[in-house]
């Protein structure tokens, strides 16, 4: 079986001269693979000379995350794709257990590795942890991670498990099933847009796993800061339209407890003096009540084609209740009481 590892890189010259190097070497089993898309900094220059026996795509224009990997993939022929951001530090072996489950387990669609702090590396990172997981209102955490708390590494997650969403900062996907499901949705620009991409692949009967025998090591908001007010935008706007094409039944009453769990996040940004994330939430719900209608055929076609309204990793309560009023910090305490 091919391996294609595509790294969506834009203006990352300095992340491509200290990671790529590793990847290059760590990843034998692969075909390393760089898509620009559009930087204006030296990175073209920078795989032209040091990494010019690394294939480069060039892309026309910066086509965001989600349509900059669906433009690079529609040129890429193997049979898994690795969608690696470029702020990721491989290690060693770090494909052999992903190849491995992958191989024997062909119901599986997608899975990810354990994903570790580049920075803190005894804990875990934030953007995907040890496999993502999902409340019924649209709220996602993680095995490692909830909301902001970051646990510490203590094995406690080293089983390969079901999980609901694998993070895009290492996604290990079937080809074949990528393209099948329409990839990641380009209308989402970047955020979100891998949990939609695994909730269409959960609903149709595939299975996605997390796999803690394969570590890399994540940096994290280097395009974004985690509160820039683009990225609280992108977030909630696109979250919004996740729910909408997703979920199966109740979705009215679902969104009308978003719609105040919103406005309450809303107006704590407020008190705290954030008026640019709070004015961000405003722009992203005018946004969705604007742009939904877009996503009809969308939501109609995903629920034709649901196999299971209830796929392992959606967990049925509030997320937000439980890590406040029931003080689980932890997905160990949470997941499996």
């Amino acid at each position: 079986m091919s391996v294609a590892v595509v790294i969506l890189n834009y203006n990352g010259e300095k992340l491509l001269e200290e990671l790529l190097p590793k990847v290059i070497a760590y990843s034998p089993e692969a075909e390393v693979i760089v898509a620009d898309n559009a930087s204006t900094d030296g990175s073209v220059a920078l795989m032209e000379t040091t990494f010019r026996d690394t294939r480069l795509i060039k892309l026309p224009r910066n086509f965001g995350f989600a349509g900059g990997y669906n433009e690079a993939l529609s040129k890429v022929k193997a049979d898994y794709y690795v969608l690696l951001n470029s702020d990721v530090e491989v290690t060693e072996n770090w494909l052999a257990p992903l190849i491995s489950y992958m191989d024997a387990h062909p119901r599986t669609a997608a899975c990810q590795p354990k994903i570790k702090s580049y920075y803190q590396r005894t804990h875990f990172e934030y953007a995907g942890a040890c496999g993502g997981y999902i409340d019924k209102f649209g709220y996602p955490f993680c095995r490692g991670r909830i909301l902001d708390t970051l646990e510490p590494d203590e094995g406690q997650y080293d089983t390969i498990t079901d999980i609901f969403w694998a993070t895009g900062a290492c996604l290990f996907i079937r080809s074949e099933k990528y393209h099948k499901v329409g990839g990641l949705d380009e209308r989402f620009f970047a955020h979100m847009e891998e949990i939609d991409l695994c909730w269409r692949l959960k609903a149709r009967g595939n299975a996605i796993v997390c796999i803690p025998q394969s570590t890399v090591y994540h940096m994290g908001a280097q395009t974004l800061n985690k509160e820039h007010p683009r990225k609280t935008y992108l977030n909630f706007r696109n979250n919004w339209l996740m729910l909408y094409k997703n979920v199966p039944k109740h979705l009215g009453r679902i969104l009308l407890v978003r719609l105040f769990l919103d406005w309450a996040a809303l107006a704590h940004l407020l008190i705290q003096g954030k008026f640019s994330n709070a004015f961000a939430i405003i722009r992203a719900e005018l946004s969705f009540m604007s742009k939904y209608h877009q996503f009809h055929y969308d939501r109609k076609n995903n629920l034709h084609l649901t196999k299971t309204a209830k796929p392992k990793g959606l967990f049925h309560g509030l997320i937000l209740w439980s890590y406040y009023a029931k003080k689980e910090k932890t997905a160990q305490n949470l997941i499996w009481k």
